[in-house]
């Protein structure tokens, strides 16, 4: 093998490499976020505004007796004021200031209650099992902390 042939193989190598690199720094452009998928509001917030009884139960046998107890839960109330983007405001697992949440649901599917930046269903959202305007039913989506917490009833206060 002559000089030049090493030279022209070694700058083919080079060449190669040298394109390598710059594909692998090429900056991609991120991946589009997906869209929310698009949810109506069937609970609005006049009609969860209010002082409620507070009650929470981990057996499905214990419903009846969990809403008796979210009755005397109302000495004292569990407070869900208007927020200021047309929300409600509660709090979520683990946070000590409420935050302000909506109810979602996609084409006739569960209702949920949680951030309205994120899906219906996520994690930090709590299924409507019940709602009728005086009783108040959810169960958080997260599995560990649906645990912690329970079902969670709310029985709205009469005074």
């Amino acid at each position: 093998m002559t000089a030049f042939s090493r030279f022209l193989r070694l700058s083919a190598l080079a060449a190669l490499a040298a394109l390598a690199a710059g594909c692998a720094a090429t900056t991609q452009a991120p991946a589009p976020q997906p869209a929310l998928p698009q949810f109506t509001s069937p609970i609005q917030p006049s009609q969860v505004e209010g002082k409620w009884g507070l009650a929470a139960y981990h057996r499905p046998e214990d419903a009846t007796r969990t809403e008796a107890q979210a009755r005397q839960g109302c000495r004292q109330p569990y407070v869900i004021s208007p927020g200021t983007s047309g929300g409600f405001m509660m709090y979520l697992a683990d946070q000590s200031q409420p935050s302000e949440v909506v109810s979602k649901q996609v084409a006739g599917g569960p209702i949920f209650i949680g951030l309205p930046d994120e899906p219906p269903g996520a994690d930090s959202d709590r299924e409507v099992l019940r709602f009728d305007g005086q009783v108040l039913v959810l169960k958080w989506v997260d599995k560990e902390v649906a645990g912690r917490y329970g079902t969670m009833v709310y029985v709205r206060c009469t005074s």
